[in-house]
């Protein structure tokens, strides 16, 4: 086909012909894997039911939930078959707290079935709910960041039998936020000494004008040791902390950086005894 459809710059003509369906036989939902959660990605589904080859090339989604729309990870047309899949991963906007918006995702997708060009703009629904979670962690987030910098910081591994060390750390910021810190989620991976209900509980408090600096040590362990558990993590690292951020419970993830993540996977499989 060889047409240009990713990354041009649409015409008049192009904007008023475009559709609020897309081609008979072509549907698309949003989903989100377990892989594009720490990346906050999502992924376009799109299905070629029509009997032509279809040419995909700019993708985006818009919620108002969002700052700005959901575009394509990488920049490049894909190609199905009649009959065909594909996922287009997209790298979501950062979440615009305090909007009082419905919530209603539209995609936008420029293409071509046969040799014939298509703009759609049209309503899309996600295969399992996930936008108005993840806004609502990420508000939740931004509300206690007000108060304070909360980040997983120092690791002190163990030997097999004994709980690691992995500091958490919380440094005040400057205004009159309300914050507690009220436990920390175990992972499919990880867990703690003395968890009860999945969580271990916490009380840090950074409320009011003296509040200072704090450093809690989470007594760490593994929570299997299972080798697949390891090769395979794509969530082990992300803990979720509860919160209250004035006076309203909530929660929100707290991922370990690249490095730290290696460190602890590493730990793990030496702590189980498959790792050098």
């Amino acid at each position: 086909m060889g047409l240009l459809l990713a990354g041009c710059a649409a015409t008049p003509a192009d904007s008023a012909a475009a559709a609020r369906e897309l081609p008979a036989g072509m549907s698309a939902e949003l989903i989100q894997l377990r892989s594009d959660v720490a990346a906050r990605q999502a992924e376009v589904r799109i299905v070629n039911g029509t009997g032509e080859p279809i040419e995909v090339g700019a993708v985006s989604v818009a919620d108002p939930r969002f700052r700005a729309p959901a575009e394509r990870v990488v920049d490049r047309t894909s190609t199905l078959a009649p009959g065909a899949t594909v996922d287009v991963r997209v790298q979501l906007g950062a979440a615009a707290c305090g909007v009082a918006a419905e919530p209603a995702a539209t995609l936008t997708l420029r293409g071509a079935r046969g040799d014939e060009p298509f703009a759609a703009v049209v309503p899309i629904a996600e295969a399992i709910p996930f936008l108005a979670a993840l806004h609502e962690r990420e508000c939740v987030q931004e509300g206690a960041e007000r108060s304070a910098d909360i980040a997983l910081g120092v690791f002190t591994p163990s030997d097999a039998g004994a709980p690691a060390a992995l500091e958490l750390q919380v440094a005040p910021r400057p205004g009159d936020g309300v914050l507690r810190i009220t436990g920390i989620r175990e992972t499919n991976l990880l867990t703690f000494d003395g968890v009860v209900g999945g969580a271990l509980a916490l009380d840090i408090d950074q409320t009011g004008a003296d509040r200072s600096a704090q450093s809690v040590s989470l007594p760490l362990r593994p929570a299997r040791c299972d080798p697949h558990a390891v090769l395979e993590d794509k969530r082990g690292t992300v803990f979720r902390l509860l919160v209250e951020v004035d006076g309203v419970a909530g929660s929100f993830d707290l991922a370990a950086s690249p490095e730290l993540r290696g460190e602890l996977l590493g730990w793990v499989a030496r702590w189980c005894g498959y790792g050098s």
